[in-house]
């Protein structure tokens, strides 16, 4: 009798905690890590540095002692990348690898580690967005800002626009928290953002034009990431040499 009261117990016991153990949700993308050969990405599409970028290429790895030329992996394939327009193909990661005498798996462990690489297609304006906490209750707050993107362009995060002018990520810190919300359109960033800075932003693109990066009205068109109140400290001009040093020393 002991012994069923026993067994019944420890029964409950397992599955009490099969109830309260949560499992993360299956990751239903490969998208960051595993290739798959498709008409414009695989290893037989040509790819090699033009006249003017392999001399910079060579001005890169010149950098680096003897020996340790790996060391110039990232900004080649960044320099690959922007040469064909702003993604890099599996043929690219090779020419990369060839080049410093590397082995293909070590620049393609770089290529899938570092997300500034984009290993599929992205539209002429690849537009990042930040929806992580300080963007999410910054300001109008990223929830927002990506409504408005949304509508504006008609696309969700990881869909580019039929023109192929525009693809949308949704992604970590940019490194600009104290700007928030913000986004960044290929290499500038747009910050302090509200729903009218925001449609303007993709107007100007949209007509041809480049919106001047940086601050916009979120915060009165500040210089840089100043308090909105004005400054708090070094506010006074700076003294000059030995100010407070002992006169006898």
């Amino acid at each position: 009798m002991i012994r069923k009261l026993i067994l019944a117990a420890a029964e409950n016991s397992i599955q009490h905690c099969k109830r309260n153990i949560h499992n993360t949700p299956r990751v239903l993308s490969d998208h960051l890590f595993v290739h798959r050969d498709s008409p414009e990405n695989n290893s037989n599409t040509k790819f090699e540095f033009t006249p003017e970028n392999l001399k910079r290429a060579e001005t890169i790895i010149s950098n680096y002692p003897k020996g340790h030329e790996a060391a110039a992996c990232l900004p080649l394939l960044d320099l690959a990348q922007r040469q064909n327009d702003n993604w890099l193909p599996i043929s690219a990661m090779n020419y990369v690898a060839k080049l410093l005498g590397m082995a293909n798996m070590r620049v393609y462990e770089v290529a899938t580690f570092y997300t500034m690489y984009n290993r599929q297609p992205v539209g002429k304006y690849h537009v990042q967005i930040c929806t992580t906490t300080p963007c999410m209750l910054g300001g109008v707050g990223s929830d927002v800002i990506m409504e408005t993107i949304q509508k504006k362009l008609k696309i969700k995060p990881g869909e580019t626009t039929p023109d192929n002018m525009f693809t949308l990520s949704e992604v970590e810190c940019l490194g600009a928290c104290v700007n928030a919300p913000m986004i960044q359109v290929n290499d500038d960033y747009y910050e302090d953002l509200t729903v009218e800075d925001t449609n303007k932003v993709f107007d100007d693109l949209i007509a041809g034009r480049k919106p001047k990066p940086g601050p916009m009205s979120g915060q009165n068109h500040r210089f840089s990431c100043e308090p909105k109140g004005g400054l708090t400290s070094l506010t006074s001009p700076p003294t000059g040499p030995g100010f407070g040093v002992r006169s006898d020393l």
